[in-house]
């Protein structure tokens, strides 16, 4: 059963697959820099720029949750399932989701800011 009203659990959803994106995106920056990339430079800015738009989109979610008093808890994590519980104005709502979906939705959102950050912010013309 729903509790929540779209527009909050909308924004608690986005919240926890962006901060899921974010932290994908700098275990990947810590895979290039360690990696045997020959030219790493444009991967890593492109990332860097992924990121900042994430955190900055973020960042307003955060004030909205806040604002709004949504929290998002994870309650529990195994191989095929983790549940989270979203709590806004004294409403809770548990949800299950399967792993394989939770990937599958970061990566849309990863995908998302690659576009965004090659349309935002060009990347730096080779001398």
């Amino acid at each position: 059963m729903r509790y929540l009203q779209d527009e909050h659990l909308q924004a608690a959803l986005r919240f926890l697959f962006l901060s899921m994106a974010i932290t994908v995106m700098k275990q990947d920056m810590a895979y290039i820099r360690d990696g045997k990339f020959k030219i790493k430079e444009p991967y890593l800015e492109l990332l860097e720029k992924m990121i900042f738009l994430a955190k900055k989109e973020r960042k307003n979610l955060r004030k909205t949750m806040h604002d709004e008093n949504i929290q998002v808890i994870l309650l529990n994590r195994n191989d095929s399932f983790s549940s989270y519980l979203f709590i806004c104005q004294g409403k809770e709502e548990k949800r299950n989701f399967f792993n394989p979906a939770i990937r599958k939705k970061v990566e849309i959102i990863v995908k998302e800011m690659m576009e965004k950050a090659l349309q935002s912010f060009p990347l730096s013309p080779v001398h």
